[in-house]
């Protein structure tokens, strides 16, 4: 099925009510984010088929989806494969989810309560927790709910489904270049985000966001695509 998949599919609960359809597409979509499935990985539709024990069906669908959301490539010969990362892309990508965060984070603000700022300050715990376990994907999971919860703050949010596109085509790359969990989060920028939204500050807010998403990721992941990574 794929020249190299280093970790089995995470698992991802099911709803009541969703397909087996949705399901598959669900939990590849979340191996994919949180980079379980490196990048250059190839997959086949038998070979996914046969590893979650179902037929090509509901696979063909999942991954017309995923390469719809630009998270697979479809190759000839009935292949695809996640994309390699180029430094072009990245600082695309990277661009992207600044601005789009930033925007998101500022048009929540206003919405924002200090139930709310309890919820994702209890977030940020079970957060530092899981770096000094060295836990990536409950780590990345993590991560991406604290943002979440904070971006659909705003009742008329529309930038969920672009910030989890780029989530998506970051995320295998993204795993790579934090594999030292601990060197990569020298510095906790979500205490500025927590202590941005306690002062309803929004130009700080936009600083500590624009900060959470370059520190670390920017510099590990230039020097890992150039080829000047220790």
């Amino acid at each position: 099925m794929s020249n190299d998949i280093p970790l089995p599919l995470p698992d991802l609960p099911g709803s009541a009510g969703q397909t087996t359809q949705e399901q598959v597409y669900l939990r590849l979509r979340n191996a994919i984010m949180v980079g379980a499935i490196s990048p250059g990985t190839s997959l086949t539709i038998r070979g996914l088929a046969e590893m979650l024990s179902l037929s090509p069906t509901p696979i063909r669908e999942a991954m017309r989806r995923l390469s719809s959301e630009n998270a697979v490539e479809v190759l000839g010969n009935r292949r695809m494969n996640v994309p390699r990362m180029s430094l072009g892309r990245f600082e695309e990508l990277v661009a992207l989810r600044v601005a789009v965060e930033a925007h998101a984070a500022c048009r929540a603000l206003p919405f924002v309560s200090d139930h709310l700022i309890e919820r994702l300050t209890i977030l940020d715990g079970q957060m530092d927790r899981l770096i000094a376990e060295d836990s990536l994907d409950e780590l990345t999971l993590l991560n991406h709910d604290f943002h979440r919860l904070l971006y659909t703050a705003n009742p008329d949010q529309a930038s969920m489904p672009l910030v989890e596109s780029i989530w998506l085509q970051l995320g295998p790359f993204q795993r790579q270049v934090i594999r030292r969990v601990s060197e990569y989060y020298q510095v906790d920028r979500h205490k500025e985000i927590l202590a941005a939204l306690a002062i309803r500050d929004p130009a700080a807010l936009s600083v500590a966001i624009r900060s959470d998403i370059a520190d670390g990721i920017v510099a590990h992941g230039r020097a890992l695509l150039s080829g000047t990574s220790s």
